[in-house]
């Protein structure tokens, strides 16, 4: 089970990142005159901001659209504090842009999708209305200023407490002022009020919404120091949509696992509303640092930025897609981030590529683990810098030709029912479907015939450098699952069924969780007209396959050795 850990760069800086935390409230203005005048000035702060990215994409400096003789000021009334707030939000735009590979002259301000419903010009009457209300808040709504500590807040957006009550000055720009009521029930009012009292640095943004104007208070929050690093392990965590469950894994320094465990998801999915589900996923973000704290170990995850858009589990369909709709997966782990950084606990982002693969093909078989814990310890492997090798029987297996033949007679069969299945379809969204299942199965069969010679390394895959054809791990998953269970059904060589009552307590899940009525596995080894396997492929079959359906080889095979007249140790002769 050990390994070398691969070699990792070394870092000059530990620095860690600055966490924000803040409060949202509504602003009340006694005065209509305050309230005309506040409007006024985030419409011509919100234009600001647009000017100033077009100037500087002509490759206008900061300092000089700043100034006070400079374009801001004088053109939308501004003061060199507020000039500035509005070059930096354009500066910081920008460089988003720049980030995504995006084209900076293509951006849209009030958003693309406003723009773009609005440019189709299919609404009318009321929700056409509506439509352009909301753009228009989203163009000409916005105040924003930053906070200084030399100035003892905030200069042009000052909190004030009068008479027992929290009132916001707001600096019009021309010498005059504004006063507005904070209204909020906020949990970090307290704080905010701490802040206030001892003269530090908070940001303030306005917002419009609605005809109403909101507040927005951010600071910095120093971060907590570290209590738990990898250096103690990690705690490698994988959400999964079916069942809908969290899996846990608990990873030692030199890379083995010492625990595991899985918390049900499904009263995320029982929440009457949004906020009862937000209030679900904070409590179990809780269980989930809490569970690091105790042993004192690093949080492991997926890093966010990589993570498939709607490809998370398998299917098709209406019930797949309820499934894709309640998935709140980067919503729990951006929960879990900033709830280990107020926690001292250390967080490690992995590229989520290929995990589930592995620890379905490797320590799913070894350790008798279902899928989705196997694919939380090769997130919490990968996060402390250890490399998975290829094992050398699916390596002999993948250079045998024979194999190959079979996985590549399976496709090209299946290519061609599919085609016949679509050109007799008369239901256009039945054909769609079929159209979609055919192309996955193209590219199934080009993934197996790019494979020639021996299989490539996956580091180089993940890395990025290598085509997709030589990652042996798709192509073993491809040549092994997905060809033995899909398409047609042939006579199955060995079959077992599970009921509820014989799946091991620890898979059932917990906390409420729904479990299957029945799981199924059917080993279809062999077919006519394709290349037929030899006893030892079949065996492999059985020890790729069975893992898939996350309750261990062993236990399936002993089923398996039942129903089919196996040799006397329960084990089947094939």
């Amino acid at each position: 089970m050990k390994a070398k850990p691969k070699a990792t760069r070394k870092r000059t800086s530990q620095k860690r990142a600055k966490a924000f935390t803040g409060v949202h409230a509504l602003l009340l203005f006694p005065s209509g005159e305050d309230h005309k005048a506040t409007l006024d000035l985030m419409r011509r702060f919100s234009a600001a901001p647009r000017y100033a990215y077009n100037r500087l994409l002509e490759g206008w400096s900061r300092e000089a659209l700043k100034r006070e003789n400079g374009p801001l000021c004088p053109f939308f009334g501004l003061n060199t504090r507020y000039a500035d707030d509005a070059v930096m939000k354009a500066q910081a735009l920008l460089d988003s842009a720049r980030e995504r590979g995006e084209d900076p002259r293509k951006v849209v301000f009030g958003g693309r999708r406003l723009f773009e419903t609005l440019r189709r010009r299919h609404l009318s009457g009321k929700p056409l209305k509506e439509l352009k209300r909301e753009w228009k808040e989203k163009r000409q709504g916005l105040l924003y200023s930053r906070g200084d500590k030399t100035k003892g807040g905030n200069l042009n957006l000052r909190l004030l407490v009068k008479e027992g009550a929290l009132w916001l000055r707001i600096n019009l720009g021309d010498g005059g002022y504004a006063h507005a009521l904070i209204q909020t029930k906020h949990p970090n009012l307290s704080t905010l009020l701490q802040r206030v009292y001892a003269s530090l640095p908070y940001n303030v943004e306005l917002s419009l919404k609605e005809g109403k104007v909101y507040a927005t208070f951010t600071w910095e929050e120093e971060p907590a120091p570290l209590v738990a690093t990898k250096e103690n392990g990690v705690l490698a965590l994988d959400v999964n949509s079916d069942p809908y469950h969290l899996a846990l894994a608990l990873v030692s320094p030199d890379g083995n696992l010492r625990r595991h465990l899985t918390l049900s998801l499904e009263e995320v999915d029982r929440a009457p509303n949004k906020g009862a589900k937000e209030l679900v996923l904070w409590k179990i973000a809780h269980e989930v640092v809490s569970l690091a704290e105790e042993h004192g170990v690093a949080v492991a995850t997926e890093r966010l930025k990589h993570l498939p858009k709607g490809r998370r589990g398998d299917g098709s369909g209406r019930a797949f897609r309820r499934k894709q709709h309640r998935f709140a997966y980067a919503s729990l782990l951006r929960k879990v981030h900033s709830l280990a950084g107020k926690k001292g606990v250390q967080v490690v982002e992995v590229n989520p590529q290929d995990t589930s693969t592995i620890g379905m093909l490797k320590y799913a078989p070894q350790l008798s683990l279902s899928k989705d814990v196997a694919a939380a310890y090769v997130i919490g492997r990968r996060a402390l810098g250890f490399a998975e090798r290829f094992p050398r029987g699916y390596e002999r297996l993948l250079r045998d030709q024979s194999f190959r033949d079979h996985a590549q007679g399976f496709y090209a069969s299946r290519v061609q029912e599919l085609r016949a299945k679509r050109s007799a379809e008369s239901n256009r969204y039945l054909r769609r479907r079929l159209s979609q299942e055919l192309e996955r199965a193209k590219r199934h069969l080009s993934l197996l015939s790019s494979l020639q010679g021996s299989p490539g390394s996956r580091r180089e895959v993940t890395d990025g450098r290598n085509s997709p054809g030589v990652n042996p791990w798709r192509v073993h998953k491809v040549a092994s699952l997905t060809g033995a269970h899909r398409g047609q059904k042939p006579e199955p060589a060995l079959s077992c069924t599970w009921a509820h009552e014989d799946v091991p307590p620890r898979c059932r899940g917990r906390r409420g969780a729904k479990p299957r009525r029945f799981l199924q596995f059917q080993a279809r080894l062999g077919s006519t007209g394709r290349p037929s396997l030899s006893e030892s492929h079949r065996a492999a079959f059985l020890m790729v396959h069975i893992p898939s359906w996350g309750w261990g080889w062993r236990r399936a095979w002993r089923k398996a050795s039942q129903s089919s007249g196996g040799s006397k140790g329960g084990w089947p002769s094939l």
